[in-house]
């Protein structure tokens, strides 16, 4: 079912894990800011991507946007691998930023729309664990391609990125449609045949197919009760013009989660780990990549663990365990780092220190906010507010993510 999950990963580590910033960018005046650019645009663009997804799968299916997403991003990749100067490196980013904020959004709804409910947490969460193990994976490629010289070693890594999104474009046209969109649409026998088909029994299939017609009933009777009529118009007024009191509630659940999840700083750590760990005083390139390894083996062994315990110790005790551990994990990491700053032999216990600081941050995050926010900006919505609540939700994570991204170099730097 998640074959088709995500290019975030794809795209965060081939790009950033591929090697450092200080590599790519090697020739160019002006590091910093244009560092920051790069890791900031694919953030920005994910917001629009995302915002964009919302109304284009309720119009075409959440099938075919996957389709999209992976071509929109086969393009990037291909653009970033073979670009010829900074500016096309940059449009790269840009083509591929759009197809990740679509793939971003849509993937988490299009598992939560298949998913039966008493698993929906496990599989909703597995975005999560690909992205994690596109980390992983791209930081033990680097380390792999670290010897190469620097021309060929992003080039080579980027260019790979786009080996995925050709899998995923091929795989999702096997996969079925959402039965959820299916019965929106009024096609209520498609959606059958496909629960049939995703159900274990003939009775659940049954069980959820009369939950689905139940609740597309009330948008086909919205439109004039022509369904195909239906393709998401209304929504953003029922979300942000005039919502009721229980759906600004989802609102500000699902935007807040999104907001602190990006505002805790993790894709910050994820796109300038080689800086953050040079910085506390590890400057050989091997043992910087190595000790990436490290980190992202902690990340992918913890968010499995939240993706197999999600569905029975539930959202919340996760998510306030999760939360409560990057707290602690990020004030260690500050101390660490001023005590090193301010040390002219730089000791190795503070060195250590900081590397279990690091770990421990990213480990807690893959526990809480970050299976976690995929899965409620998935289910929390109703079904008729689903597709575009949830990418309402994705751009305000991604602009935040993006801010964060364009500030982290100039505040350390100063």
């Amino acid at each position: 079912m998640e074959t088709r999950n995500e290019f975030q990963p794809q795209d965060q580590n081939h790009f950033v894990g591929a090697t450092s910033y200080r590599e790519i960018t090697s020739g160019i005046n002006k590091y910093t800011l244009f560092c920051a650019l790069l890791a900031s645009t694919n953030s920005i663009l994910l917001g629009y991507g995302s915002l964009a997804c919302g109304k284009t799968s309720d119009y075409i299916g959440r099938r075919y946007t996957i389709v999209l997403a992976a071509t929109t991003f086969l393009m990037g990749a291909l653009l970033m691998g073979l670009a010829p100067s900074f500016p096309f490196l940059l449009a790269g980013r840009i083509v591929a930023g759009i197809g990740v904020g679509y793939a971003l959004n849509i993937a988490p709804v299009y598992t939560a729309e298949l998913s039966p409910a008493m698993s929906r947490g496990l599989l909703t969460s597995l975005p999560e664990v690909f992205i994690t193990f596109g980390i992983l994976l791209g930081y033990i490629l680097n380390y792999a391609l670290s010897s190469l010289p620097i021309h060929i070693n992003w080039r080579l890594m980027l260019g790979l990125a786009a080996v995925p999104a050709i899998g995923i474009g091929l795989s999702i046209m096997v996969m079925p449609e959402s039965p959820r969109w299916l019965a929106m649409k009024g096609k209520l026998s498609e959606a059958k045949e496909v629960l049939s088909k995703i159900s274990s029994t003939e009775d659940e299939a049954e069980m959820r197919y009369q939950e689905i017609a139940k609740a597309a009933l009330g948008s086909v009777l919205a439109h004039d009760g022509d369904p195909n009529a239906w393709s998401g118009q209304g929504v953003w007024k029922e979300l942000l013009v005039s919502p009721t009191r229980p759906i600004r509630r989802i609102l500000v659940a699902a935007l807040g989660i999104n907001f602190f999840m990006q505002a805790s700083g993790n894709d910050a750590v994820i796109y300038y780990c080689p800086e953050v760990f040079r910085a506390a005083g590890i400057q050989r390139k091997k043992h910087l990549f190595g000790v990436n390894v490290i980190m992202g083996l902690a990340k992918m062994s913890f968010v499995l663990f939240s993706a197999l315990y999600l569905d029975k110790f539930g959202r919340r005790p996760l998510l306030l365990l999760g939360s409560a551990g990057m707290a602690v994990s990020l004030a260690v990491l500050g101390l660490g780092s001023k005590f090193l700053e301010g040390s002219d032999s730089r000791p190795t216990w503070g060195i250590v220190l900081c590397i279990l600081a690091v770990c421990a941050d990213v480990s807690f995050f893959s526990i809480g906010l970050g299976p976690i926010t995929w899965v409620y900006s998935s289910e929390i919505f109703p079904m008729r507010l689903r597709a575009q609540g949830s990418s309402l939700a994705i751009s305000v994570n991604r602009l935040v993510s993006g801010v964060v991204s364009m500030t982290f170099l100039t505040i350390v730097r100063k």
